[in-house]
């Protein structure tokens, strides 16, 4: 089983990701005492906790949030998917770069970004790290209603994320962009963590594979290590079905987004996505290469604005000049 230094020494993180380092155990304890109780010495007898458990990752990604983010207050029902904070924070600083790269390189921060995060679920992760590296605004939808209340009782606990944060349900299952954007209303990019299973079988194989690799012991009846519940983790046809649907909506609103953008976990869906885009005359498609250790994924951000449209952007939402 590869230890957390080896990990961190092969990771790909962001530059500016503030976990690019071996966690801090002590200092993280210190944050929070409740993170002692789940520390044991790995194989090499350095201070770790069991990957493995999901109470225990619970822990250490509350304590990260609490020491590196100032987020004194993040809970939410074991049910639900509990983000890890290194690949969320990453998504992040490269939607960052992103944004720097079209407005002339300046980076936009503040008020001056508006992110819609599509299935925030109840964590609200991706919110919360935006606010606290770059001060943007977010529009945070689900269609689970449990989940959106968990994610509003998280910015209400955070003083910090006051008026920062709108939680808003997806009124209609089948919808990811209609229903939550207005016709009027700008948005500077999008983001999205997708389903990646098509079914609670798939979901279940994943699982057992995860476990595996990392307690090295083949597991009958495993449970989640970041958990999840039915609608974070499946959708009928899996990730490629769900980034279909979300490019077809998103060419409905191609005047109301500057970059939109998606996780996609399986490379054989970039192809399929990239046919998709040009057949719906996207006028930019990039690809963002991620991944920590032997974990490979990628972003896939695209933009129906023409050169010109873009450049009005920047000047008029985020006053750069050429």
């Amino acid at each position: 089983m590869v230890s957390e230094e080896q990990r961190q020494k092969e990771s790909r993180l962001h530059p500016r990701n503030r976990n690019r380092e071996r966690y801090d155990i002590r200092a993280l304890i210190t944050t929070n005492p409740e993170l002692a109780g789940y520390v044991t010495p790995n194989k090499l007898g350095e201070d770790s906790i069991d990957f493995s458990d999901p109470v225990a990752v619970k822990i250490l990604n509350r304590s990260l949030l609490n020491h590196y983010y100032g987020i004194r207050h993040w809970d939410f029902p074991d049910e639900n998917l509990c983000p890890p904070i290194l690949g969320r924070a990453d998504y992040i600083h490269h939607l960052a770069d992103l944004l720097q790269e079209s407005n002339f390189g300046t980076l936009p921060k503040g008020e001056d970004i508006t992110c819609y995060d599509i299935g925030t679920g109840a964590s609200c992760i991706y919110p919360i790290i935006g606010v606290a590296e770059y001060g943007w605004n977010f529009i945070a939808s689900d269609v689970n209603p449990k989940s959106i209340d968990s994610a509003t009782k998280i910015v209400l606990a955070n003083p910090s994320l006051h008026g920062k944060i709108e939680c808003k349900l997806q009124p209609n299952p089948t919808d990811i962009i209609f229903g939550i954007i207005g016709k009027e209303e700008q948005i500077d990019c999008t983001l999205c963590n997708p389903p990646f299973h098509a079914s609670s079988d798939e979901a279940l194989k994943g699982t057992r594979r995860k476990v595996k690799n990392l307690t090295g012991k083949k597991p009958t009846n495993p449970t989640l290590n970041f958990s999840g519940i039915s609608d974070e983790l499946i959708y009928e046809g899996g990730e490629a079905k769900f980034i279909d649907k979300m490019v077809k909506e998103s060419r409905k609103f191609a005047k109301n987004a500057y970059w939109f953008s998606t996780l996609v976990s399986k490379q054989s869906n970039v192809k399929t996505i990239y046919k998709s885009l040009e057949k719906l005359e996207a006028t930019r498609v990039k690809t963002i290469p991620m991944g920590t250790g032997n974990k490979a994924t990628r972003i896939v951000a695209w933009t129906f604005l023409s050169k010109e449209e873009r450049s009005a952007w920047a000047q008029t939402r985020w006053g750069k000049k050429e």
